[in-house]
Parts: C-alpha cells; structure tokens; sequence
C-alpha cells in the first residue's frame, strides 16, 4: 500500500511539474490556460426539504466562490460575472470567500466594493472568509469590501432570511478553517432546531463535523474541483480541509444526515490553469 501511494504521489507531482515547464504543449497550454477559466458553467440543483417554508417554493440562491482577483482573473472579468449573477435572478447570493488571491498586495480593492454593490439580491447577500481572505493580512480588507457592497459577512454567526408572512430559513457561516477559526456551535447557538439551515462553510471537509449538527446542508468552495485534473489520475493539487469532498454534491451522514455541496469556484491559484475543471456558478432552487 505505501509503494502505490508513493507512486501515485510521484506520477501526480511529475504531471504538475509538466504542466507548469512545459505547458501541457501548445495547443493544451491554450486551452487550460485561456479558454476552460472563461467556460462558466451554471449548474441548476433543487433543494427539496419539509423544513422549507412553503412560502421559500421558487426562491433562488446563487453561490459563486474563489474569484482569487490578481492572480488570473481580471477586473473587467469580474465585472462580466455580475451580470451573469443579476441575469440569474437570484432571490438570495451567497459568497464562500476567497475574493482576492493576495488581498495585501491586490492594487485595484477600491474598485470591487462598487462592482459587488451591483449584485441585486431582495433577499439579501451573504459571504464568508476564506483563506486567501485572511492570508496576506487581508481579514480588514475583505471586511472593509464586502460591507460597503452590501454583504452580511457571516462569521461564526446565522441569520434568519424572512418573508412577509414571518416565515424563514436560517443561515449559518463560520470561519475559514485553514486560518481562521471556525465554530461551528456558537453560529448554531440561538438557531431554532426545527427551521431549514444552510452552513456557509468555505473548506467541504467541515462537513464531517458539522453533520453531527441538526443542520440541512452546507455550501461550500476552495478546492477548485481540483483545478487541474487527468484522467485515470484526477487532480493534481487539493488543498487542505478539501482533500475528501472535492466537487458536486454529497451525502454526509454523523449524527444527522447533511447535504453538502462544493463549488468548483471562478478563478485559479497557484497554478494559471483549468482543465477537466470549468468555472462555476450554482443556482439551487428551493421547494418544500
């Protein structure tokens, strides 16, 4: 078992190695490099649950994720993503972090507060932090952005999403966990047991704890779907804390069973490349 693991580590750094020097050719350097990072895709789910206010049937949440600004992806490319959140028509838009690819040294921040302050939401905008949000003493200035452009940044902490009627969901955001601090049972604390519950999680694997919590499902980010993967192989580098759930949608079963679903996020980091990996936006429907 230890010689197939070290070899299967050895082939997946030795395919790193050669799309990084030799760019996977000319034709596939092309193609992973500038054409798959544009191919937004946008997944349609149904959330489909009894604790869902009859009321909530129809209403839309639109997730995107990992924009990583400065590194790949460009302003004028931002800009293009708003329209195609507005054009979606969400009820609801929730951000699993990880805005800019180093915050500290990003020189367009002024710029982004007004671009997200385009994004309509009736129901309100909701984020997270990731990583890189906090990396690259970046905690102020995500802050700073997403508050001016209208987000409610949930940071160990819920809130209830209400309709005229008095009828809600509750959703629930906590730290990154690579360098922040998450906890999962003060952003619970006050939220009644038996209402719907969304956790905005920005790494998937919290999933394994937070299904020992009475909570729906969570939406979560950072792996990239893997960013780079081959066949027969898959991906090339996952980061931490997404190593188990890496893209698309999972059944976690501890104490309760939780949905949870990992975006494949926007931009790319560490490596200037997609494949087998498009950009996604993901449009979850809600129904009782």
């Amino acid at each position: 078992m230890f010689q197939n693991l070290t070899r299967r580590t050895f082939i997946k750094r030795t395919f790193g190695s050669l799309l990084t020097v030799l760019g996977m050719g000319a034709g596939g350097y092309y193609y992973a490099n500038r054409i798959e990072p544009s191919l937004l895709e946008i997944k349609q789910l149904e959330i489909i649950h009894e604790r869902i206010p009859s009321s909530f049937n129809g209403k839309k949440i639109v997730q995107f994720s990992d924009t990583h600004l400065g590194f790949q992806y460009t302003l004028d490319k931002f800009i293009g993503l708003v329209d195609s959140i507005n054009d979606l028509k969400p009820d609801i838009i929730v951000f699993t972090g990880d805005l800019m690819d180093e915050p500290n040294k990003y020189l367009e921040t002024n710029q982004l507060a007004p671009i997200l302050k385009k994004l309509h939401a009736p129901l309100g905008k909701y984020c997270i932090y990731g990583n890189h949000d906090h990396g690259g003493y970046g905690s102020e200035i995500y802050r700073e952005i997403m508050n001016t452009a209208g987000f409610t940044i949930l940071l160990n902490s819920a809130v209830s999403v209400t309709l005229e009627d008095n009828s809600f969901i509750s959703l629930l955001g906590i730290d990154d966990r690579m360098l922040g601090r998450p906890d999962i049972t003060t952003a619970i604390k006050n939220v009644p047991n038996n209402c719907f519950k969304i956790l905005l999680s920005h790494a998937p694997d919290m999933a394994d704890t937070a299904s020992s919590y009475p909570i729906e499902w969570q939406l979560s980010g950072h792996s990239h779907g893997g960013q780079v993967k081959l066949p027969f192989i898959g991906a090339l580098v996952i980061p931490p804390f997404a190593k188990i759930y890496q893209e698309g949608h999972y059944i976690v079963r501890g104490g309760h069973e939780l949905n949870l679903y990992v975006n494949r996020g926007i931009g790319t980091t560490r490596l200037p490349f997609r494949f087998m990996a498009k950009p996604e936006l993901t449009v979850f429907t809600l129904k009782n």
